[in-house]
């Protein structure tokens, strides 16, 4: 049986503790007003939004709301002194707008940095999940020994799609606006910001269905993390298959409904923050990179495991493996990336290409750097075999996929969120140690449930023997 030593346990209660404190911090540091921005623009030298073009940001989602009233006519006093009123009336509309939205995104920051993050850890569990479903449903022989700690991390599902939901309860509630197609005022005929294309998804992107679908995906996800788990530990103490069957029998069904779950969830959870935008490749694309954290994870926690002295059968044939899927999906997720890229930027439609005009605009070093993280490097380094025997290569490696693809999550989230305004600070890197001390702790304590030997399936000894 694994137990949970005192110093990780310590170090996942710190973490947590202190992501808490720094995002509450951040919470509390966010501009109540206009005038506030101002003044903390004044003492912090214009602020850090300045210095990712805040002046030419016009998001993907509010651009075609223009102002037809910038030239407004004074209806008093003469042609010319009533024009210039006019325009100056304009200006300060004009401004005030800019205010206001800059002052929105401000505060949707530590949102943001909120929802990025407990992505993140989630969908980790959800790509490990899925690849746990496909060792059952394969009957593969080589990873058995490493279902254990699969178990252990899709555990983590339960309270990450907790809090997912939460979060997007809180949206739905306006206490912040984080969706833009939430905001009421775009399918209002009589407002200036009255949004055909809003009203025409409105059958699919309204409040009461985006509840309700977030609910049926979490509660898919949950019952086969739950189920699964179950039939593997019943299996241990049972005197024959039918639990290892039922466990077959269960991933298979779980493996179609994931794909329609998964790429549902996608579109309403990452897409729909750019709601004009679409890709018929999205659902794919976030695939690809909860499936290659969830695989990366696991290769770091067994290596843990490992050398504490768990999983004494665990080989480095076994690693050799996860090293070779983390190196094969990384292609696959740059295949995914550049199929998107390159269709949308060659045909240069409007209203496709400027997604990735505003990133590559306001978020050249994210946007640029996160491709270097999850392909150069992974490419670099597990492409010769020799190295995915080496467990420190692995650790490297695995460490420089996982903030590659978080900051692949940050660039999808954050240009329609916060625009320009963006950064890695106080709220970014608390929500991070938030989430991963609570992922730590979640994940460890449930490896200390139950033997990390699943001793009683039909494969196990296959999966001792396996050498290559």
């Amino acid at each position: 049986m694994y137990t949970f030593s005192n110093r990780l346990r310590l170090f996942a209660i710190i973490s947590f503790v202190l992501g808490a404190i720094m995002v509450g911090l951040s919470f509390a540091s966010v501009p109540g007003s206009v005038e506030d921005m101002k003044a903390m623009e004044a003492d912090h030298g214009h602020g850090h939004g300045a210095g990712h073009g805040d002046a030419k940001h016009d998001d993907g989602k509010t651009a075609h709301h223009d102002d037809h009233k910038t030239e407004a006519k004074e209806h008093h006093g003469d042609a010319s002194h009533g024009e210039a009123h006019g325009t100056e009336a304009g200006g300060h509309h004009d401004s005030a707008k800019h205010d206001a939205h800059k002052l929105g995104q401000l505060q949707n920051k530590p949102w943001a940095a909120v929802y990025v993050a407990a992505f993140f850890f989630m969908m980790i569990a959800l790509g490990v999940l899925a690849f746990y479903a496909i060792q059952r449903a394969a009957q593969a022989g080589w990873s058995p020994l490493l279902f254990r700690v699969m178990e252990g991390i899709g555990a983590y599902i339960i309270p990450g799609t907790i809090i997912m939901i939460i979060l997007i309860v809180c949206s739905v509630m306006h206490w912040n606006h984080l969706f833009h197609w939430m905001e009421p005022s775009l399918q209002d005929p009589n407002s200036v910001n009255y949004d055909k294309l809003t009203v025409g998804k409105s059958g699919w992107l309204n409040g009461t269905g985006f509840i309700v679908r977030a609910i049926i995906y979490s509660s898919i996800w949950i019952a086969y993390s739950v189920l699964s788990r179950r039939f593997s530990s019943r299996q241990d103490e049972a005197s024959d298959n039918s639990n290892f069957k039922k466990n077959f029998r269960l991933s298979a069904v779980f493996l179609v409904l994931f794909l329609i779950s998964e790429s549902m969830m996608s579109w309403d959870w990452i897409m729909s923050f750019d709601h004009h935008w679409f890709s018929t490749l999205f659902g794919w694309y976030v695939f690809a990179s909860m499936f290659v954290s969830g695989i990366t994870v696991i290769a770091l926690i067994t290596i843990y495991l490992k050398s504490k002295g768990y999983l004494e059968y665990v080989n480095d044939s076994h690693l050799h493996d996860l090293a070779k899927f983390m190196f094969g999906i990384s292609i696959f997720w740059t295949y995914l990336w550049f199929s998107q890229f390159m269709l949308i930027w060659y045909s240069n439609i409007p209203e496709e290409v400027t997604y990735f005009i505003t990133r590559i605009d306001d978020y050249n070093l994210p946007f640029f750097g996160m491709l270097a993280l999850n392909l150069i490097f992974p490419l670099l380094i597990l492409m010769n075999s020799d190295f995915k025997r080496l467990n420190w290569i692995i650790v490297i490696a695995g460490i420089i996929i996982l903030f590659g693809h978080y900051i692949d999550v940050f660039n999808m989230v954050m240009p329609a969120t916060v625009g320009p305004n963006w950064s890695l600070g106080m709220a970014e890197i608390g929500a991070v140690l938030l989430f991963l001390g609570l992922f730590i702790f979640v994940v460890f304590t449930t490896l200390t449930k139950k033997p990390l030997l699943a001793k009683r399936n039909p494969f196990i000894e296959e999966s001792k023997q396996f050498h290559y």
